[in-house]
C-alpha cells in the first residue's frame, strides 16, 4: 500500500502587515484560484482584508469563500437591492490596493480609465497605492498593446508585479503567470510597509560558512547554514537600511530582492568583499562562520589516497573582525559573533575587547537547540560598556529582530 502524505509549509509571515488595511480586486482569470490562498496569507500576518470582484471573477473563484476568508462581504456590484456600493470610501479606507489577478481585459480598461463596473470605479477613485499582478497567457502577454498598456498605469503610478515563467492554462509554458502568493505578500512588505528606523544607513552583514580548498574536490568547513545571517540581513531591511549581505555557501535566499547579495566561497573572498563594502557602512553585523585555518597550499589535482597517514599544513585566515575593528570609523557600530563551547563570557569579552567590537552576540553550543542546523537560537549581547543583556530561546527571526532592536537602541550613542 502506497502512503500519501502532503506537509504545509507556511511561508515567512511577516508583522510588518499586522494592521495594514488590504483592498484585493480579482478579475476574471484562471490565476483568481490563487487570491484563496494570498488572502489566507494576509490574514493570518494580521492584515484586515476586502474584496472587489468583477462579475467575471465569479466564474473562477466564489465570493462565498472569499468572503469566509477574509471575514468581509465581497462586493462585485455597484448597487445590491437598491443599496449602493460605496467604491469611494473603500479607496480611502485601504493602505493599498492589489489588483490579483489582473486580467488583459481590466489592464485595457485602467489604461484608458474605463468606468463600467464595481472594481474600475473603486480603481479611478482610489487615493490608496496601487499594485497590480498581471496574469495572462503568453502571447497575450507579449501583445503590444498589453506592453502599451502596462506602461500606461505605470506611468500613473501604480506598481507592477512582475509575471512568472511557467505553465500556462493553455498548456504553453512561457511568461504570463501571476507571481505567486508568497511573492506578492513579500512585495507588499517590500515596496509599501518597511519600517524607517534605519533609512539612509547602510548595513554590511556576513553569513553562512566559508569553504577552504584542498583540492579541486575537497575543503575545509563548518556546519553554518547562514540562516542567522540571512535574518539578520532581512530584519534591517525591513526596518530601512540599504542591506548588502555578504554569504559563504547556503541554501538560504533571501525573501526580498533588493537586498545586495554577494556570494564568496572562501575567507580570503570574504574578507576583500566586507573590506570593500565597510568603508561605506554605517554598521556591520559579522555573523558568518569563517574559518580560522586554510591548507598553506591547495593541490591542483585530486589528491589521491596513498599512505596510511596524510599531513596536511595549516596557516591562519585573515581576521575580517579584527581587520574591520582597526579600520572602523568613530561613527561606524560594528557587530560580532562568539560562538563558544567553554569558557563562554571569558572568551567573548576578550573577543569584544581584542577585536575592538561594539557588542558581540555570544551562543553556545551547549545550549539545546542553539548554533548551527537549528531554526532557533539563544543569545546574549555583550555591549562595550560591560553590560549584558540575555535573551531565552527563541526563532532565529525573533532573535534577529532582538539583535537588530538592540543596534537601533545604540547605533546613534555614538
Amino acid at each position: 500500500m502506497i502512503t500519501v502524505v502532503f506537509v504545509y509549509f507556511q511561508p515567512f509571515i511577516d508583522i510588518m502587515l499586522k494592521g495594514k488595511k488590504i483592498l484585493i480586486g480579482i478579475t476574471g482569470s484562471i490565476a483568481a484560484y490563487k487570491s484563496i490562498l494570498l488572502i489566507r496569507l494576509l490574514i493570518k500576518a494580521g492584515a484586515e482584508v476586502k474584496v472587489v470582484m468583477t462579475p467575471s471573477a465569479k466564474d473562477f473563484v466564489s465570493p462565498l469563500v472569499l468572503s469566509t476568508l477574509s471575514k468581509n462581504e465581497v462586493i462585485v456590484d455597484l448597487t445590491n437591492e437598491h443599496v449602493w456600493a460605496n467604491h469611494v470610501m473603500l479607496g480611502r479606507w485601504a493602505d493599498v490596493m492589489l489588483i490579483a489577478p489582473l486580467s488583459c481585459n481590466t489592464l485595457a480598461k485602467m489604461a484608458n480609465g474605463f468606468c463600467d463596473n464595481l472594481l474600475s470605479a473603486v480603481y479611478l477613485s482610489a487615493t490608496c497605492p496601487v499594485a497590480v499582478a498581471p496574469a495572462m497567457d503568453e502571447d497575450m502577454w507579449h501583445h503590444p498593446s498589453t506592453n502599451r498598456n502596462l506602461e500606461l498605469i505605470k506611468s500613473y503610478g501604480n506598481k507592477i508585479i512582475a509575471v512568472e515563467k511557467g505553465e500556462l492554462a493553455s498548456g504553453l509554458f512561457g511568461d504570463g503567470r501571476m507571481a505567486e502568493p508568497e511573492t506578492i505578500l513579500n512585495y507588499l512588505v517590500e515596496n509599501f510597509f518597511r519600517g524607517n528606523e534605519l533609512e539612509g544607513k547602510k548595513v554590511l552583514v556576513t553569513a553562512g560558512p566559508t569553504y577552504e580548498a584542498m583540492d579541486p574536490v575537497r575543503f575545509i568547513g563548518n556546519h553554518s547554514t547562514g540562516k542567522m545571517g540571512f535574518a539578520i540581513a532581512e530584519e534591517m531591511y525591513l526596518e530601512g537600511a540599504d542591506v548588502t549581505l555578504v554569504t559563504g555557501p547556503t541554501n538560504q535566499q533571501v525573501n526580498y530582492k533588493n537586498i545586495n547579495v554577494i556570494h564568496i566561497t572562501s575567507s580570503d573572498e570574504m574578507f576583500d568583499a566586507c573590506s570593500k563594502h565597510f568603508i561605506n557602512a554605517d554598521i556591520a553585523v559579522m555573523s558568518a562562520a569563517v574559518a580560522d585555518y586554510r591548507p598553506i597550499e591547495t593541490s591542483l589535482q585530486k589528491i589521491k589516497k596513498q599512505e596510511q597517514e596524510f599531513n596536511l599544513q595549516l596557516t591562519r585566515t585573515k581576521d575580517i573582525l579584527a581587520h574591520l575593528g582597526k579600520e572602523k570609523k568613530q561613527n561606524q557600530f560594528l557587530v560580532g559573533f562568539a560562538l563558544e563551547t567553554n569558557n563562554e563570557k571569558q572568551n567573548a569579552m576578550g573577543k569584544l575587547k581584542n577585536k575592538n567590537a561594539d557588542c558581540i552576540i555570544l551562543n553556545s553550543l551547549n545550549d539545546k537547540e542553539a548554533g548551527f542546523g537549528f531554526d532557533t537560537n539563544k543569545i546574549s549581547i555583550l555591549y562595550r560598556d560591560g553590560s549584558e543583556t540575555n535573551f531565552d530561546l527563541k526563532s532565529k527571526k525573533e532573535v534577529a529582530k532582538d539583535i537588530v532592536s538592540f543596534v537601533i537602541s545604540h547605533v546613534n550613542e555614538k
